[in-house]
């Protein structure tokens, strides 16, 4: 076994890909399978989400100025 990657040969460094892809694949697969359907979460968010209707046009003034005595 080497202990550097430098001095490791080819089948050392193949098997590290090998082993990088998997694990990597395994990680989307779980958090795709964890995922939540589409189908639900429009459901709950339009459950959830209050409403708020437009109300009558509002003139605003003001100053920002401030006073200083």
């Amino acid at each position: 076994m080497n202990n550097s990657l430098h001095t490791a040969d080819q089948l050392t460094h193949l098997k590290i890909v090998v082993v990088s892809l998997v694990a990597a694949i395994a990680v989307v697969g779980i958090a795709i399978a964890s995922s939540p359907r589409a189908s639900d979460v429009g459901a709950r968010v339009e459950a959830r989400v209050p409403l708020l209707k437009a109300g009558k046009p509002v003139m605003w003034s003001g100053s920002e100025a401030s006073a200083i005595r």
